[in-house]
């Protein structure tokens, strides 16, 4: 028999399991009628780790019920900073993970982004017509860092 992890009615998904992540489940879940932006961020196991080669595989170990308070904690601070975002899935695995093997899922929608330098412009469809967006941004210049990279 094999279990999936089946998206929530709300609009937080958080969790810790030891069942494979489900990315394109996530993404999907994120992706509303109303979301204009979908940000997603996907944690693998990789092959090295603190300038040592030759990581096979990891083992991650939770206290599940502070873990999982924490993950709260954190889609609430998100909530806080940023209210117009729509769903938040922070999802982590614990257990014995493969290199390549996702480990955590960091899923954000909200209505609206901004855009900096490039000049592209939509075109709105609707049941009854089309046209072009009027509340277009101004192009603005990248702004450059100032901090070494």
């Amino acid at each position: 028999m094999i279990f999936v992890l089946a998206p929530p009615d709300g609009r937080d998904w958080v969790v810790l399991t030891s069942l494979p992540l489900p990315v394109e489940a996530a993404n999907a879940w994120a992706t509303t009628p109303g979301s204009g932006a979908v940000v997603s961020f996907l944690g693998v196991v990789r092959e090295h780790s603190d300038g040592r080669r030759g990581v096979r595989g990891l083992t991650y170990e939770a206290y599940e019920e502070q873990a999982t308070l924490r993950l709260a904690e954190i889609a609430d601070e998100l909530r806080r900073r940023w209210p117009d975002v729509e769903r938040v899935a922070l999802l982590h695995r614990v257990g014995d993970l493969a290199l390549s093997e996702p480990s955590v899922i960091v899923v954000v929608s909200a209505p609206h982004r901004a855009k900096e330098a490039v000049p592209i412009w939509k075109r709105e469809h609707w049941d009854d017509g089309s046209e072009w967006a009027e509340h277009a941004s101004p192009v603005r210049p990248v702004r450059h860092s100032t901090k070494a990279g």
